[in-house]
């Protein structure tokens, strides 16, 4: 028996925002008539959507739970990885964006990651393709982990179910409206729940300032509880400010994010989409900062209030938006929070449905599969990630930063350095993009597994991926003339704007 002592309102807000979405899904479905619609939405984004698919896809629930609760805990000091990302996300929208869309379209109309990675480079084609699909495999089901424990807590604080049936309900939320309307639905949702994040990462902090007196008042009572809270230092030592920082770099080597580019109507629309999605992306992680830098300051002058943050600081925005607002807007910002899990779980559903779908299915079990059947395909390896991902997530121990932070790097050191440097450098070639997934990926493993320096994994695997493309593409004969040809004529057209 579920008992809860959550308000009837913000129950049924979290009952109308699930519902809208199934809508969304189900809109999708009737868009969806072939393998490119459901995995890439046919290449008809528009700037607007581009920029709040690939920020809300970006964002998960640690966007609203965990920096918020580490600001709140340790203060500005935790601000780092926020700086990083904000960096490695203009650098990942200048230089990838606009080059991505049109390489991935002039490469065979690729679909995927790993299908843009096969027809850039011709040769060794169905390599790249195996090794760029199984990293992505075995990544995204540990990010898809992550999320399904997020959302598992959420529904679990807020509605008294054991861990094992939150788990259940907040994967099979998500997973719903992926597999009946795929890419065009997950890419609108994402919009909506972007907008979602936005509206309550700016609504939270402002009432946390109104309710302690204003802005001045606000900073000065930060300042007499804990003066600490404004060190940017604070216990860090060099090592630890780069491995926040570098978490900017995996930005390079996200599929979920990758694939909203490669998805947009036109590569003209990039630099539009930037400006909004770098404007959203700025203020709601400043909002995130600003909910636990003066949410100290409230508990500090509201004790009776923060038993549940004091025992658990990632709490700080869910217990500030139920005793700060009224039901029906604590609702709303609530549904936030699952806003951000739901759009991140989505598209890395996606992503792994779309490898498995177009990579490994398409490309060596059936190639002249029918489009219903690749779609209808690509919807049971929905259904199929989901369960895995629930069953890596049965542990309620689980910590969701940590399985973050290890997809992020691995990610981004396997796919980062190969993806820019296929880009903008000619003289790459397959066995070069080979060797860097490959040392990538590798080194991000053995780092973890030995924590050397206390650096993040990133960054050996960044840097070591990085050399072992630019060693293996010298040491290999130049490229393919029709492969070089290529690669000036989407040169020719990004300059050409």
């Amino acid at each position: 028996m579920i008992e809860t002592n959550t308000p009837l309102p913000v129950v049924l807000t979290f009952g109308l925002y699930l519902v809208a979405m199934l809508v969304v899904g189900w809109l999708g479905w009737r868009a969806t008539s072939s393998l490119a619609d459901y995995i890439l939405g046919g290449r008809r984004l528009g700037a607007f959507v581009t920029a709040l698919a690939a920020g809300a896809s970006d964002m998960s629930g640690w966007l609203l739970m965990g920096l918020p609760g580490a600001v709140f805990a340790s203060g500005l000091s935790e601000a780092w990885i926020a700086i990083g990302l904000v960096l490695g996300a203009w650098a990942n929208w200048r230089w990838v964006a606009a080059r991505l869309r049109l390489f991935s379209e002039r490469a065979g109309n690729a679909l995927t990651l790993p299908d843009y990675l096969a027809n850039r480079f011709g040769s060794h084609a169905q390599a790249l393709r195996t090794v760029s699909a199984l990293v992505i495999l075995v990544f995204f089901t540990l990010y898809a982990a992550s999320g399904v424990v997020a959302g598992a807590r959420l529904f679990e604080s807020m509605f008294g179910m054991p861990y094992a049936t939150a788990l259940w309900v907040g994967a099979l939320c998500t997973m719903a409206y992926v597999f009946i309307g795929g890419f065009l639905a997950v890419s609108w949702t994402d919009t909506i729940q972007a907008s979602l994040m936005f509206t309550a990462l700016v609504m939270a902090p402002l009432m946390v300032m109104s309710a302690l007196g204003g802005p001045h008042a606000s900073v000065e009572a930060v300042r007499a509880h804990s003066p600490a809270h404004f060190d940017w230092i604070g216990s860090l030592d060099a090592v630890a400010i780069v491995s926040l920082m570098a978490w900017g770099l995996g930005y390079f080597g996200q599929p979920h994010i990758l694939v909203r580019f490669m998805a947009a109507h036109s590569h003209r629309e990039m630099t539009r989409a930037r400006r909004i999605g770098m404007t959203w992306m700025v203020l709601c992680l400043a909002g995130a900062v600003a909910v636990g830098f003066f949410g100290t300051a409230y508990y500090a002058a509201h004790p009776q209030q923060g038993g549940a943050v004091a025992a658990n600081p990632e709490r700080v925005f869910i217990e500030l938006a139920q005793q700060l607002f009224s039901p029906w807007v604590a609702g709303m910002l609530l549904a936030a929070v699952l806003a951000a899990i739901m759009s991140t779980l989505s598209a890395q559903l996606l992503v792994c449905s779309s490898a498995l779908t177009q990579d490994i299915y398409k490309a060596f079990w059936r190639r002249h599969a029918s489009e219903r059947e690749l779609v209808w395909f690509g919807r049971a390896t929905v259904l199929a990630v989901t369960v895995v991902a629930i069953a890596l997530a049965a542990d309620p121990n689980s910590r969701i930063l940590g399985m973050v932070g290890y997809a992020w790097a691995g990610f981004g050191a396997a796919f980062g350095p190969v993806v820019v440097l296929s880009l903008i450098w000619r003289r790459m070639t397959a066995r070069g993009a080979l060797a860097g997934m490959v040392v990538g990926a590798v080194t991000v493993v053995v780092w973890k597994q030995g924590g050397w320096w206390q650096l993040y994994e990133m960054v050996p695997g960044f840097v070591l991926a990085t050399l072992a493309i630019v060693v293996a593409s010298r040491l290999d004969r130049t490229p393919d003339p029709e492969v070089t040809r290529l690669f000036d004529e989407v040169q020719q057209a990004v300059r050409a704007g």
